[in-house]
């Protein structure tokens, strides 16, 4: 990982001291909010293009790890988002929605890195992807009428321009891109060469967005400090009942470590990015949900750091057979 990849919960969390402070200026508190649409086009552009969508045959070769692992995405983790809200959220509506809209979308590149760490199945993990990103777009506004719509009102004209301005609009130009960028090169250039600046600025355009927020919206959190206590317990039990039920069923169907490791982050890691985009544009009066989507990956990175370690001790005590 790169130094940015290694230490991104630190640069977050500077983001966010930093857009505290530029909020006390007058003229960025008023205007911070401006910037925020454009930085999340830029950011989902640098996400899709790093998608190869050409992978999306090769991953029904293994139909039932692929199909177990969507399952896991799609179906159970939705319905259990909306039942740990319920239990720990359910007298904080924009708290529960922003719940639910981290769960409902898998990530589509840190669970790649975890999976290495935990020296799992890296090339199976990756052919996940396209699968992760294609499903998700499809059915997040399902999810958001379906689930969040039980919960807060939606206006669907709003929702569905917020879809095709932050979401169709960079993936159609991603996959121009990468096509014209693949007719001039090989696609090992383009992963050696473009990839991993794009992956770099990928992430100065999340700080940013951060930034912009907290500069905007800053006071609200400085209002409700205790939104991080309310938010841990569902969070770490969100997690911990997807790794032992990974486990169990990696046991039952006899995957060998390196696929249960690589099962375990697919179903784990969340893309809390492409979820912040549509909430930043869908619910510009609730920034409740948003802030729920900034603070999701200050838990998730520790924890899933911790999980990689914990499938390491358990397959160096012999847990998990090669």
């Amino acid at each position: 990982m790169n130094i940015l990849e290694r230490f991104q919960v630190f640069f977050i969390l500077a983001a966010v001291a930093l857009g505290l402070l530029l909020g006390n200026l007058n003229w960025v508190a008023a205007n911070a909010s401006l910037f925020i649409t454009p930085f999340l086009m830029a950011m989902l552009f640098g996400v899709f293009l790093q998608v190869p969508l050409s992978h999306l045959g090769t991953a029904l070769k293994d139909f039932r790890f692929t199909g177990l692992s969507m399952a896991m995405n799609f179906i159970w983790t939705p319905a259990l988002a909306f039942l740990l809200g319920y239990l720990f959220l359910g007298g904080a509506p924009d708290l529960w929605v922003g719940l639910i809209m981290l769960m409902v979308t898998p990530c589509t590149d840190w669970y790649i890195v975890f999976t290495n760490i935990a020296c799992g199945n890296v090339p199976l993990a990756t052919v996940q992807l396209p699968w992760k990103l294609l499903l998700q777009l499809l059915l997040l506004p399902i999810y958001l009428l379906l689930l969040a719509g039980a919960i807060v009102e939606i206006d669907t004209v709003i929702l569905f321009t917020s879809l095709v301005q932050v979401l169709v609009v960079p993936f159609i130009l991603a996959i121009i891109a990468r096509r014209l960028l693949l007719l001039k090169k090989n696609e090992s250039w383009l992963e050696a060469q473009v990839l991993p600046k794009v992956s770099i600025m990928q992430f100065i355009f999340l700080a940013l967005i951060i930034m912009a927020m907290f500069a905007s919206q800053g006071e609200i959190l400085l209002q409700n400090p205790a939104i991080v206590l309310r938010l841990l317990p569902p969070i770490i039990l969100f997690f911990v009942i997807n790794f032992l039920l990974g486990q169990g069923i990696g046991r039952l169907l006899n995957f060998s470590y390196e696929n249960v490791a690589c099962f375990n982050f697919t179903t784990l890691a969340r893309n809390s990015p492409l979820a912040l985009a549509i909430a930043v544009s869908a619910f510009p009066d609730r920034p409740l949900i948003a802030l729920v989507l900034i603070i999701g990956p200050l838990i998730e990175l520790p924890v899933l750091t911790v999980i990689a370690q914990v499938l390491l001790f358990l397959r160096k005590k012999g847990f998990w057979p090669n």
